[in-house]
């Protein structure tokens, strides 16, 4: 039977069925894994080795005695849509016509989906990092400490395309990681992963890092570090540390024909991280360069062919219409070999170049076209907002229960508003009360709301009852809730 390798984002999950059902009832997304070293290197022993002589291995234990109480288990519960089947019946069956008229208008329940995942402390006030496929469709976020404390946890940012998210808990003088510069990574060093595979608090696993700069497909914008660290479904978000003890990646995803760990590895750069919170904690979303442009890699036919002397570059293969790069005059053939300076050995480096460019900035591009050199330089522009980063942030959940965003200018727009903030998700007290996904929250007692932190800051003020002015579609409507 033919076999694919697949990616696969691991957190570990379950659906709940009833109040006396839950935990875990088969996998969905599940991903975690970091490099950490452990055992003694048996096969690449020194022939000379006599028996009985004492080989160094790496002793990890001030590492995980350092660091496993600023570890932290995530887990998460969402909402999966569960839909009445309807029996497909012959015509001439006589049920036929009365399930026919109702195909298409069963109400859907919403099943409750628990996952769980991890993450790391950088900040002692409670501020958390994690993977963004752990935290993306929560409801609720809770975060467990190793000294069994439980804490709801808010996400302040996701960021999908680099698999970052930040989240924060209520809490105080809190134990934090120490953190390295993924750059200074080298290939080959220890590594140490921290994590709950399968629910396994802090769970301790080892390797080496195998790869550095990795493109894995549908990432453009990660440099993953691969390693050969053993990760499973719950180590999604947890920490990847050095032999100094220091952060260097978050453990994401891995490379598998089962699912399970199978010896690849890979980790989001703690550099990329750090970057991505800084700016969702800044502004709530992530700014990335944008050129417009096709590429692919350069083998030894194409270097032959477009005139290169060694197989490196990236190829552009298509130019978007009205775009940076078509505006700079860069052409589809063009080889782009260096970006600011930087060589190109591979097509997977400059996406992430790109992106870390602040749309705006003039970036030289050195091209070979028709086998010569030419210097072209762009305005690099911005890559769109919803295709970048999101930030669903949970408001005041234990008492209105509603995760919302910012709505973007388009859909200011097209609702006819100024300002509000769209419902992504409803629970609790908004839920009760009748508040939907997709509603847009204009007022909080006639005080209009035109952000996130000004909806919770509102309802934190706010007494046993609050009016909601909601629109719905075309319709305006206020919604009393009663927060209790």
């Amino acid at each position: 039977m033919k076999q694919t390798m697949i990616f696969r984002s691991l957190i570990v999950a379950g659906v709940v069925f009833g109040a006396a059902a839950g935990g875990y009832f088969g996998q969905q997304s599940v991903a975690p894994y970091y490099a950490s070293a452990a055992g003694a290197p048996s096969a690449s022993a020194p022939a000379t080795v006599q028996p009985g002589a004492r080989v160094a291995v790496p002793d990890f234990t001030s590492i995980v005695e350092e660091n496993g109480a600023a570890v932290v288990n995530v887990s998460v519960v969402g909402k999966a849509d569960k839909t009445a089947a309807i029996p497909e019946l012959d015509p001439s069956n006589p049920f036929y016509e009365f399930f026919r008229q109702y195909r298409g208008q069963v109400p859907r329940d919403q099943t409750p989906v628990q996952g769980l995942g991890s993450g790391f402390i950088v900040r002692s006030d409670g501020l958390i990092l994690t993977n963004a496929h752990v935290v993306a469709d929560a409801t609720m976020v809770t975060v467990k400490l190793t000294d069994k404390r439980e804490f709801r946890a808010k996400v302040l940012g996701i960021d999908k395309p680099s698999d970052v998210a930040v989240i924060k808990i209520d809490a105080t003088n809190l134990p934090t990681v120490k953190i390295d510069r993924a750059d200074d990574v080298r290939v080959g060093e220890w590594v140490l992963a921290i994590g709950s595979p399968y629910g396994f608090d802090n769970t301790v696993t080892s390797g080496i890092v195998s790869a550095k700069a990795r493109a894995l497909p549908g990432d453009t914008y990660v440099p993953f570090i691969q390693t050969d660290v053993a990760v499973n479904p719950g180590n999604s978000g947890g920490p990847l540390f050095n032999m100094k003890g220091e952060v260097i990646g978050i453990n994401s995803q891995i490379y598998s024909r089962s699912g399970g760990y199978q010896g690849l590895s890979f980790a989001v750069p703690i550099d990329v991280a750090l970057k991505v919170q800084d700016q969702l904690l800044a502004t709530g979303r992530v700014t990335r360069g944008r050129l417009g442009v096709g590429i692919q890699d350069v083998n030894q036919a194409l270097a032959e062919s477009f005139g290169l002397k060694k197989t490196a570059g990236a190829l552009v293969s298509t130019v978007e219409k009205d775009s940076p790069a078509a505006k700079a005059g860069i052409e589809a053939g063009d080889v782009i070999v260096r970006y600011n300076g930087t060589e190109l050995s591979t097509s997977a480096q400059l996406p992430v170049l790109v992106s870390n460019t602040k749309p705006g900035e003039v970036a030289k591009l050195d091209v070979v076209r028709k086998g010569e050199a030419k210097r072209v330089d762009v305005t690099v522009g911005e890559l769109k907002s919803d295709k970048v980063a999101s930030a669903d942030t949970a408001v005041e959940r234990g008492r209105l229960g509603v995760a919302v965003r910012a709505l973007s200018p388009e859909e200011r727009q097209q609702v006819g508003v100024a300002g509000g903030v769209v419902v992504e998700n409803a629970t609790g007290a908004a839920l009760t009360a009748g508040i939907q996904a997709g509603d847009v929250i204009l007022s909080v007692n006639n005080t209009p709301v035109k952000s996130v932190e000004q909806l919770r800051q509102l309802v934190a003020k706010a007494g046993n009852r609050v009016a909601l002015l909601v629109q719905r579609e075309d319709a305006k409507m206020y919604v009393p809730v009663d927060l209790g």
